[in-house]
């Protein structure tokens, strides 16, 4: 089986996400490139996440040819390969539409930078992207466009993207892409979060990317 390492971290990256209550039944997906090869690893169309498996996972190439699979790759395949062919520096993306998060996308609205935790992960709010519409190349090179040095944003009455250097550092962005979200949305129950001084948010983001772990 081609790339069969990936198949199964990418199987099991996809399983992760209900999980961790990002998707409901069939909506949502994980990608991952190879950079040895530039193909791409991703999950099948319509395919509810309890029956993934390794074996049904797609591989493409970067122009959306299968390599190897027997099912339809994702409707949001080319969205994936679309930001994989600007941005060569990641090699994972997670799509999802979880509540909060996606919330704030059908309302257009951006989260703020206004926990250490989004400074840490996102080094400033997590943007929002203009509508467009599923299944072409659009969603991708609108990511590319707004995305700038953030690892999510969410996309305008869609949904979240989040880029990583592996696939399982995008399914942490978008786990903590909700995390945040969530949290943003109580306290504006209690008459909004308190701001973070932007020379703090950066500040945080560079201890968090020089020092914080292993």
């Amino acid at each position: 089986m081609l790339l069969e390492p990936l198949r199964k971290e990418v199987c099991n990256l996809n399983q992760a996400l209900p999980k961790n209550n990002l998707v409901v039944w069939t909506m949502g997906n994980v990608s991952a490139r190879d950079p040895q090869t530039n193909l791409v690893v991703i999950k099948p169309s319509g395919l509810v996440f309890e029956e993934l498996t390794p074996e049904n996972m797609v591989v493409v190439d970067m122009e959306a040819n299968i390599i190897e699979g027997n099912l339809k790759y994702s409707s949001d395949t080319k969205t994936h390969l679309t930001i994989y062919k600007h941005r060569s520096d990641i090699n994972g993306i997670v799509h999802t539409h979880s509540n909060y998060a996606t919330a704030f996308a059908a309302a257009g609205k951006p989260i703020p930078a206004n926990l250490t935790e989004i400074c840490d992960e996102f080094g400033g709010p997590i943007p929002v992207g203009g509508f467009c519409l599923i299944g072409n190349e659009a969603i991708g090179e609108e990511v590319v466009r707004s995305i700038g040095n953030s690892k999510g944003i969410l996309m305008q009455n869609h949904g979240v993207f989040t880029i990583g250097e592996t696939a399982k550092a995008a399914v942490k962005a978008a786990v903590m892409v909700e995390n945040a979200a969530k949290t943003t949305f109580i306290a504006s129950m209690l008459g909004g979060a308190l701001s973070i001084d932007p020379e703090m948010v950066k500040s945080l983001h560079d201890r968090y990317k020089n020092e914080y772990g292993q």
